[in-house]
């Protein structure tokens, strides 16, 4: 018997994994995707949001003011990208400056720190916002993050420090045997003291297993987005226009990649699958995006794409309760923005405030709260590279040329504790087939890369779900 299943590895899932593995707990994550973090977490603003604007004395206002203060530590730790580069709320009508008064009221009562800005100072950070832009709520400890990684890397740190991870395992029944938990998927059957809900889109179908009378649903909110060309010298910080009543709006903002994003939008999508994208919404963005600025640089866009926001009805909130007929069951539902930034304390306040109800947190004296660190050929030196090609010359060997990445790279992300298997998941994780070509000339190489790897013949090889198949067969 296990002493936690966690269903879902997703950010919130795979920290609440390197959260548990501080502990003596044995536990096991079950994740219905080939790879970890593949939903939410793979497709939204990447952006640490710094507080303000959650309603005061809400779960949302207290994790993410909270969470927001641990990603430098984190960042470091699980060698990822991380900026704490700021944001900006712009303002566009003088009569809007009593909405940013009570925005800076929030972060006050939030704790987060915020200043109102005039016309020029703001453009002395923007220099391209428009003439009709006459001020901003400046928040400066608003950052940005390369979310595949974090959700990889917490999950890596995890596992090397005891968690068990199953990808491709999806979750079919839950049932209550008194003592414990009958955890069913399409795989076996599983036991355990407690199990952590945190399936992300699917979380309140999963609590709906256990409990019939669970009483939300998931809408599916979709966003969209530009993804403009790195290197553009364009946006410094995270730019919002004013919030509405549909969210914080559409964004223009810089990525750890250096590149640029511009978007959401806020609709209901038709399933909790459609990630689909239409030409009348992403015009909508542009007009939308285009009137904070003097210009935007769309003919600069590599690619574009949705994301799915997993928001429950009639609950703003989020929703973090043990099941209300037993203690056995801790859900987490409607985890939708600040979701990320919240991530951190929502991981510390499940295991510390809820598990500990039910399990003695015995501490893993050998927890090891560091991966083991990335060579990453395109920010080091000419010295640094020769020094690391002498050492192992499969780092001179170039797969992606757009983004620079190595065979030396990619193999050593595919021998880490978290397997990779998709043309997506190596693409995540070290943007093989992120740059200008988008895979066009990489992705024939990684394809070959992981047939090797895993002695599986290229026809068999996805890019990201089962079926993804990019071959068809042999030619001749």
């Amino acid at each position: 018997m296990k002493d936690v299943i966690i269903i879902g590895a997703g950010v919130v899932g795979s920290l609440i994994a390197r959260e548990i593995s501080k502990y003596k707990i044995d536990c096991l994550v079950l994740e219905q995707e080939n790879d970890v973090g593949n939903e939410v977490s793979n497709a939204n603003s990447a952006i640490v949001h710094s507080g303000y604007d959650p309603e005061p004395g809400t779960l949302k206002a207290k994790f993410n003011a909270e969470g927001n203060q641990m990603y430098d530590e984190l960042s470091k730790d699980l060698d990822v990208h991380f900026e704490r580069i700021g944001s900006l709320t712009l303002m566009k009508n003088g009569d809007d400056i009593d909405i940013l008064k009570e925005l800076k009221n929030r972060g006050d009562l939030n704790g987060v720190p915020t200043s109102i800005l005039n016309r020029e100072e703001v453009l002395k950070l923007e220099p391209y916002i428009s003439d009709d832009v006459c001020g901003a709520l400046w928040a400066p400890t608003a950052g940005i993050i390369d979310p595949f990684n974090f959700v990889a890397h917490a999950m890596e740190n995890a596992c090397d420090n005891g968690v068990e991870l199953h990808l491709n395992e999806q979750v079919v029944d839950i049932i209550d045997k008194n003592d414990h938990l009958e955890v069913v998927t399409n795989k076996g059957k599983y036991e355990a003291k407690t199990v952590i809900n945190s399936a992300g889109l699917f979380a309140c179908e999963i609590a709906k297993m256990l409990n019939k009378n669970f009483p939300y649903s998931v809408v599916p909110h979709k966003g969209e987005y530009y993804v403009l060309d790195n290197g553009l010298n364009y946006v410094n910080h995270v730019c919002f226009p004013l919030p509405s009543k549909l969210g914080k709006g559409i964004l223009v903002s810089k990525t750890t990649s250096n590149n640029y994003i511009v978007g959401p939008n806020n609709v209901v999508g038709e399933s909790l699958k459609d990630k689909s994208t239409d030409t009348a919404s992403l015009i909508d963005i542009a007009n939308k995006a285009g009137k904070n600025f003097s210009f935007l640089p769309l003919n600069k866009t590599i690619r574009v794409f949705s994301g799915i926001r997993p928001t429950i009805e009639n609950h703003p909130d989020f929703y973090i309760k043990f099941d209300e007929n037993t203690n056995k069951m801790i859900n987490l539902c409607g985890i939708d923005s600040p979701g990320f930034a919240s991530a951190p304390a929502i991981a510390k306040y499940v295991v510390e405030e809820m598990v500990s109800k039910n399990l003695d947190l015995v501490k893993n004296e050998n927890f090891n709260p560091k991966v083991k660190k990335y060579i990453r050929m395109k920010e080091l030196s000419v010295e640094e590279k020769d020094e690391v090609i002498k050492n192992n010359p499969d780092f001179g060997q170039l797969i992606c040329v757009c983004e620079q990445v190595s065979l030396g790279e990619i193999k050593d992300v595919i021998n880490r504790s978290v397997p990779v298997t998709s043309i997506k998941g190596i693409k995540k994780r070290t943007r093989a087939g992120f740059g200008r070509c988008q895979g066009g000339f990489c992705q024939p190489l990684v394809a070959q890369i992981i047939s090797e790897k895993y002695n599986i013949s290229l026809d068999k090889i996805v890019y990201d779900e089962d079926d993804s198949f990019i071959l068809r067969g042999l030619a001749k």
